[in-house]
């Protein structure tokens, strides 16, 4: 079945042996002989490889049967879906869906930065909206290169860890001791390979090196010296960890150890998680994300950032997503995995994140937000937190905002 390529006019009838009726060849014939190609499944998922044998510039109209209804009884129910955005058939029992993809390759290349969910003091506003819009036009001129998505995220992320107006890199807050360890991660949808290192010291740009764990090792992550070792030994430039601390941060933790300390207002601000997801012209996906951590952490601690399927996840089948926030209520929902499972069951990338994001506060109290995309190009920035400075680049257009509903447009190509 692989083989075959139908062009525009074929109306596909897909049905699963379940209703029992899909075995009957006299049936199959008479479909076929009023215009109908049939397929018989019995899997759902097994239908969704349409995608792969279907030449994606036709249009077809397809027609699914499943567990109940009878293909000679009047179908009911249509909704015209696009199939490239179909993850699950459960929730459907007859279905019409357009294979049409011709805009695509307007939608592409895509991608998404973000600097953080949580609250960012006034005198910090102005220039961390400036520095996710700087980061996403380096990356995407990553993109506009002919480069791929993991390039664009590195790149986007590596200038936000530049960037000492973020918990990442330069702006890192200090754990209990008054030191900085970082965590960050990277993944590519085109093999669902992935590297990533924790409490990582005097490294400049922990994403960089989360990519050499990727590309150079068959480990997903390092920690602690193992990780500064394997820094040395692939040539990645160690730094003073004095160059790394910022008067901020240290202002922010000799804060927090006072005696009369308000937790709460020490930890204003503490989600400075940065990240960004991609898709590229050949429609790969891609993720990055990093961290300083929590303020006045225990050393050694390993947050949500370079776990798997918590700080990042990205597959090419269903899309990629990079979330910021309460690192331990991340991990507990594994957060960016749970938005994608989401979105194997057909829904938006917008309806994913919202339900995510809605469950992780209703079943542990946790407060974040992500940016998502799927392999269209379709994409959203969602977050919980009452602020989260975000910009996106597709079609020579310039996304950004900062609260929930603000979003403003500019071309890319003019000035800040």
């Amino acid at each position: 079945m692989r083989s075959m390529m139908y062009t525009s006019g074929h109306r596909l009838v897909v049905m699963s042996y379940s209703a029992g009726f899909c075995s009957c060849p006299a049936l199959t014939q008479q479909w076929f002989q009023a215009g109908f190609l049939v397929v018989t499944t019995s899997s759902p998922k097994n239908v969704l490889n349409i995608r792969h044998w279907v030449n994606q510039d036709t249009s077809i109209s397809i027609l699914i049967f499943k567990l109940c209804g009878h293909p000679m009884s009047p179908c009911v129910t249509q909704t015209s879906l696009n199939l490239f955005r179909i993850r699950s058939l459960n929730r459907f029992t007859c279905l019409t869906i357009s294979l049409s993809r011709a805009s695509l390759a307007d939608m592409l290349p895509v991608l998404v930065v973000h600097g953080g969910a949580g609250f960012i003091p006034k005198e910090r506003v102005q220039m961390s909206c400036a520095g996710v819009q700087a980061a996403v036009r380096g990356g995407y001129s990553k993109l506009q290169g002919q480069g791929s998505a993991m390039d664009a995220v590195v790149e986007a992320v590596t200038l936000l860890e530049n960037d000492h107006h973020y918990n990442a890199g330069l702006g890192s807050v200090l754990n209990a001791k008054g030191e900085v360890e970082m965590d960050a991660i990277v993944m590519d949808g085109r093999y669902l390979a992935s590297g990533a290192v924790s409490a990582v010291r005097k490294v400049a740009n922990p994403v960089q090196l989360a990519r050499l764990v990727m590309d150079k090792t068959s480990h997903l992550c390092l920690t602690g010296e193992g990780a500064s070792q394997f820094a040395r030994s692939m040539g990645v430039p160690e730094v003073p960890e004095e160059s790394l601390i910022t008067e901020y941060a240290r202002m922010r933790w000799k804060k927090n150890l006072a005696a009369d300390a308000n937790p709460v207002e020490c930890q204003m601000g503490k989600m400075g998680t940065v990240g960004a997801v991609a898709v590229d012209a050949e429609g790969n996906i891609a993720c990055a994300t990093s961290t300083g951590g929590m303020l006045n952490k225990m050393e050694g601690r390993v947050g949500d950032t370079a776990c798997i399927g918590c700080g990042g996840y990205a597959d090419n089948r269903v899309g990629a997503v990079s979330p910021t926030g309460e690192g331990e209520a991340i991990m507990k929902v594994t957060l960016a995995r749970l938005i994608l499972f989401h979105m194997e069951q057909g829904r938006s990338v917008e309806a994913a994140a919202d339900e995510a994001l809605a469950y992780m506060k209703d079943r542990v109290g946790g407060l974040g937000g992500v940016v998502v995309v799927d392999p269209q190009g379709e994409w959203s920035v969602r977050f919980s937190s009452l602020q989260m400075a975000w910009a996106a680049a597709q079609q020579q257009t310039l996304h950004y905002g900062l609260y929930t509903g603000e979003h403003f447009t500019q071309n890319i190509d003019d000035p800040y």
